[in-house]
């Protein structure tokens, strides 16, 4: 009986994940705020939006989020999404297994961006990787940072306060405080001042 009512969880909310104009917009605000943590207050949440245990996802005021983008939680992770985020199209924010993601406010994060707090060990050559686990950790992106379009920010890092980090950078260690990053790795490349 209980996979009936997720399965038509899951059509009720693809119906509402793709309601155009701001109708949907309006519909997408009223039904998730009943699910995510936080108000919700102002949320512009465009068509195609994918989200998992939204219970452990915490959403500020004022946010944007472009189209087709995720954010998934699970019961033993959770995500944190400050006041006045702002992300374009396809963006994807994974804290599945038991990681965490904290993002600040007035973070602009934009299209094709991927933040993920697990990811997948590898250290046993003869069995395959993916029967190998997961391991998890704590991503941390302070306020009034900018991350380009195409960025990857792998598990436990933290990105300071007034960073930018250029597009198509791979974040795997901590970004100093109004620093500019870029590459892949992702390097110093530049201070704001």
């Amino acid at each position: 009986m209980e996979t009936i009512f997720v399965e038509i969880k899951e059509w009720v909310e693809f119906i509402l994940n793709n309601l155009p104009g701001k109708i949907g917009i309006l519909v997408r605000r009223n039904y998730y705020k009943n699910f995510f943590k936080g108000s919700c207050h102002k949320a512009i949440i465009q068509r195609g939006f994918i989200t998992g245990f939204p219970r452990n996802i915490d959403l500020g005021d004022n946010i944007f989020i472009g189209l087709n983008c995720k954010i998934f939680a699970c019961h033993e992770s959770k995500v944190k999404i400050g006041d006045n985020f702002e992300c374009n199209n396809n963006v994807m924010i994974n804290a599945r297994g038991s990681g965490e993601i904290i993002i600040g406010e007035n973070v602009l994060i934009g299209p094709n961006v991927v933040i993920r707090s697990n990811n997948h060990k590898f250290g046993i050559v003869k069995k395959p990787i993916k029967e190998q686990g997961m391991t998890s950790g704590k991503i941390k992106i302070e306020d009034d940072v900018w991350i380009g379009s195409n960025v990857v920010i792998l598990p436990n890092t933290i990105i300071g306060k007034g960073a930018i980090v250029a597009a198509g950078a791979v974040v795997t260690s901590d970004v100093e405080s109004f620093s500019i990053v870029g590459g892949v790795p992702a390097k110093q490349i530049g201070i704001r001042s």
